[in-house]
């Protein structure tokens, strides 16, 4: 049973927030707690965001019901803590040095790589996508629109995170120990591992991202956010059959990029 939470406490009679209390919960000042945390590290807890990346992987599942727990605690859904967030960073770091090491690229170039992951395909990618997504689900999944029935943006931003995480995982980590020796042979063999790779990685982000919205119970029609799993297969087949290597492509583009 999850402990009570001490929100209560400042509620009126009503159950409605005092204005001291309500100023408190607004999105504004959430951001800004969150913000202020960002470098305290000693008030981040690094275990428990290091077993949220290993159940994102085994049972994404337990992950979301602990934001259950965050809203009943805390009166958010959104993670106010942002040990996950720094350690993504580790990982988006010591990944992209490893690509970079793979594709012999030199020591400027490996930055500009690290500059072009961290802040296009992660952060840049990810306020379009949580824009976006967080837009859709107040707009059209709300089971009846009311501000107490709302999904907050950074929620939407968490679970991206969340979904991005085992995708960079998989593409930036395993396929690296494929890519000079099977992925990039020009074989058949080649382009099955790695767009194999790809359709797992891409498959992860989809699946993650629907159980991160399905969590919400305010929500309604979620198994929508599953339907980009038949263009993906549609695209896995046709690339298997015209010989398109999903990993060669984005070798050549950042290789282009670093130039």
């Amino acid at each position: 049973m999850l402990p009570s939470t001490s929100l209560s406490s400042s509620m009126h009679g009503n159950g409605v927030l005092n204005s001291r209390d309500a100023a408190r919960h607004t999105a504004g000042a959430k951001r800004y707690k969150y913000l202020r945390r960002l470098f305290r590290f000693r008030q981040m807890d690094f275990e428990f965001a290091a077993w949220q990346m290993l159940y994102l992987f085994t049972s994404p599942q337990r992950v979301y019901r602990n934001f259950h727990y965050r809203k009943q605690t805390k009166d958010q859904w959104a993670r106010d803590d942002p040990a996950f967030l720094v350690l993504l960073s580790i990982w988006l770091c010591v990944s992209t040095i490893g690509f970079g090491f793979v594709l012999d690229m030199g020591f400027f170039e490996t930055i500009k790589l690290l500059l072009w992951v961290v802040f296009i395909d992660c952060v840049g990618v990810g306020l379009l996508i949580s824009t976006l997504m967080w837009f859709i689900s107040n707009k059209y999944l709300v089971k009846r629109q009311s501000r107490d029935y709302d999904v907050e943006w950074g929620y939407a931003f968490d679970v991206h995170l969340n979904a991005f995480y085992p995708l960079l995982v998989i593409l930036h980590f395993i396929q690296l120990f494929f890519i000079n020796h099977v992925i990039l042979t020009d074989t058949f063999i080649g382009y099955l591992v790695g767009n194999t790779l790809w359709l797992i990685a891409v498959g992860y982000y989809i699946y993650v991202t629907f159980l991160g919205y399905s969590a919400l119970p305010f929500l309604k029609n979620t198994v929508i956010l599953l339907y980009p799993f038949a263009p993906l297969m549609v695209l896995y087949g046709l690339s298997l059959a015209l010989g398109w290597n999903f990993t060669h492509t984005l070798c050549s583009f950042y290789k282009y990029r670093v130039k």
